[in-house]
């Protein structure tokens, strides 16, 4: 089998081949309450996509919401750009 793949360094250079900087994994660590939010929130409503919705569920639902709500308010007032979100 022939290995097909660009030799020339200016073709293969990129700047996504790098190590994130300082200032970026700073960006993603205030970022993390939030991104866990939204992940708890996507768990439950992935849980609820085949069943009917009891009480519990609801709950569940709502402080789900309440918590993704909660994180991008902090982080808003903490004056770091929330993504998604237009000002």
């Amino acid at each position: 089998m022939k290995h097909i793949g660009a030799v020339q360094v200016v073709v293969t250079a990129d700047d996504f081949d790098r190590e994130p900087t300082a200032a970026e994994l700073d960006a993603i660590a205030s970022e993390t309450p939030l991104i866990v939010a939204e992940v708890e929130l996507l768990d439950v409503q992935i849980s609820l996509l085949d069943r009917q919705v009891t009480q519990w569920d609801t709950r569940r639902l709502r402080r789900a919401r309440r918590k993704v709500l909660a994180a991008r308010c902090k982080l808003t007032n903490s004056g770091t750009t929330v993504p998604g979100v237009v000002a």
